[in-house]
């Protein structure tokens, strides 16, 4: 038995109780203790986004958010997305414009742009640009990307998440 004390938070729409430092973070209970690998360990710093999350809806980077924050919260990953092996409309997007090139930088992109699209479902490019804004890219996929959120955004995907 650990000396840790538990945390009780849901993931994905499951409860989840784990033993673990408080400040331990986030990103590394989704994917060490909980087997969930679409967060990725970028920067560690949360400053490039690969490891965006939405803790009560909001885009948070998982790496620098402490497990102390999460207790009694909703974390939703880019696994929580999909329903039944069918892809949301906004990872269709993406597949269908082809905005994924190595991939790494896509679950955090899409993350950031399904917390935008849940609370304004007809965006404007502006305001997808600012959501993004903390999110990179290295392969430069940049303008794949927007177009897949601005098809996602015509094909009404922000509505039905």
């Amino acid at each position: 038995m650990s000396d840790n004390p538990s945390t009780r938070f849901h993931v994905n729409g499951a409860e989840q109780t784990v033993s673990a430092e408080p400040d331990t973070p986030l990103l590394y209970i989704l994917r060490n203790d909980l087997g969930l690998k679409g967060a990725k360990f970028g920067c560690g710093l949360g400053q490039c986004g690969a490891c965006t999350v939405l803790l009560d809806g909001h885009a948070v980077n998982a790496c620098d958010t402490p497990l102390w924050a999460v207790e009694g919260k909703s974390v939703t990953t880019i696994e929580g997305l999909s329903a039944e092996g069918a892809l949301d409309g906004l990872q269709q997007a993406f597949v269908d414009e082809q905005a994924v090139q190595c991939g790494y930088c896509i679950p955090g992109m899409i993350m950031s742009a399904t917390a935008l699209l849940r609370r304004e479902p007809q965006a404007t490019g502006e305001q997808v640009r600012a959501a993004l804004e903390r999110n990179l890219c290295r392969c430069g996929t940049h303008a794949r990307i927007l177009r897949a959120i601005e098809r996602a955004i015509h094909e009404g995907a922000g509505r039905t998440a």
